[in-house]
C-alpha cells in the first residue's frame, strides 16, 4: 500500500530477455571412456542434444546412462536446425553439440549454428576433451609446434595437387584427416608434391587396434598400398625438418631426412608469404635457406627479384 492513500496498481517488473547456452561437447574418438565428467554431466542437463550421426551418438549415451534423444545436425539440414536452437536458446534452454568423435567443429559440421548463435547475442561454451589432431601429433615423433592443421583435402584431383603445392614450403609440421580409401593415393600425391619426408599415419587412435606407423612417405606407402580400415589421422613432416630423436639405420649421420628435391614454385610461394608479412631480404633469407637447405646468396638474390616485381 503507498502510504497516505489506497492501494495502486504494483508496477510489473521488468524482465531481461532469456538467454541460452550452447554447449559443444567433445566425445571420445574411439574408447568410450574417454570422455570427461564435465562433458557427461553436460549431456545429461541439456535440453537438446544435436549429434551428426545420432546412431552413433546414441552408443555413447547409452553407455553412459544418459536418456537425451539426439536430433541429427549436418551439413545439409543445419541451416534449419539453427532456426530451432535459436528459439530454444531463446527459452533460456541448453543446448548440447557434438560430432560423430572428437572435438565439434573441426572438420564436422557446426560453423553455420555457431556463428548464428553468437550473431543472435547467444553464449557458446567448449567443454574440451579428445580430439585426434592433438591425439597423433604426440605419438608421431615428429615436431609438435608449431604444426599446421589442414583436415580433409579437397576431393577433386586438380584443387587437392594445387593445394598440396601451396603446403610444400611451410616448415609446420602437417596434419591431415584422411579417407581409408584414399590413404595410398594421398601418401603417393604427398610423396610426388612434398618430396621425400617423414610422416605418421595413425589409425584407429584408442581403439583396440591402434597403430601409429611411422616412416618415410615412400615407406608409409608400401605398407598401406591394400585394404585400409579405420578413421586415419596423418601427420607429416614439414619442409626441411629435422627427425627427433636418435637417427634411424638408414638416415644420414646427423639424423635428417634427406631433402626434398628444389620446388621453385614452394620457394617463392614461401618467400611471398613472408613479404607479405613485412619481413626484411636479409631474413627471409636467413630463414628460409636454414630451413629449406638452400644456399642462402640463392634465396637472397631470389627474394630481390620477387620484391621488385
Amino acid at each position: 500500500m503507498r502510504p497516505g492513500g489506497p492501494p495502486g496498481p504494483e508496477a510489473e517488473p521488468e524482465l531481461a530477455p532469456s538467454t541460452g547456452t550452447l554447449f559443444l561437447v567433445a566425445t571420445p574418438i574411439g574408447n568410450l571412456e574417454d570422455i570427461t565428467l564435465r562433458a557427461l554431466r553436460t549431456l545429461r542437463e541439456a535440453d537438446l542434444v544435436l549429434a551428426e550421426d545420432t546412431r552413433r551418438t546414441r552408443v555413447l549415451l547409452d553407455h553412459h546412462g544418459i536418456r537425451a534423444r539426439p536430433l541429427s545436425l549436418h551439413a545439409h539440414n543445419e541451416v534449419g536446425r539453427s532456426e530451432r536452437v535459436l528459439a530454444l536458446l531463446g527459452l533460456g534452454h541448453r543446448v548440447a553439440l557434438v560430432s560423430d568423435a572428437g572435438t565439434p567443429l573441426l572438420s564436422d559440421p557446426g560453423e553455420r549454428l555457431v556463428a548464428a548463435v553468437l550473431e543472435a547475442g547467444h553464449a557458446v561454451v567448449s567443454i574440451p576433451g579428445p580430439t585426434a589432431v592433438a591425439c597423433a601429433l604426440s605419438v608421431a615423433g615428429l615436431r609438435t609446434t608449431p604444426f599446421h592443421f589442414e583436415g580433409f583435402l579437397p576431393r577433386a584431383r586438380a584443387e587437392r595437387r594445387r593445394r598440396l603445392r601451396e603446403l610444400a614450403a611451410r616448415s609446420e609440421t602437417l596434419v591431415f584427416f584422411e579417407s581409408p580409401r584414399r590413404l595410398a593415393a594421398t601418401l603417393q600425391e604427398l610423396r610426388e608434391t612434398l618430396g621425400e619426408r617423414s610422416a605418421c599415419v595413425a589409425r584407429e587412435l584408442t581403439k583396440l587396434h591402434e597403430e601409429a606407423a611411422r616412416g618415410t612417405l615412400g615407406e608409409l606407402l608400401q605398407r598401406f598400398s591394400g585394404e585400409v580400415r579405420g578413421e586415419v589421422t596423418l601427420v607429416v613432416a614439414g619442409a626441411g625438418a629435422a627427425r627427433p630423436g636418435p637417427a634411424d639405420a638408414d638416415a644420414p649421420a646427423e639424423g635428417r631426412i634427406a631433402p626434398a628435391p628444389l620446388d621453385p614454385a614452394a620457394l617463392d610461394a614461401e618467400i611471398e608469404r613472408r613479404l607479405a608479412e613485412g619481413q626484411g631480404a636479409r631474413e627471409i633469407a636467413a630463414q628460409v635457406a636454414r630451413r629449406m637447405e638452400l644456399p642462402r646468396r640463392h634465396v637472397y638474390q631470389r627474394v630481390l627479384e620477387l620484391r621488385r616485381k
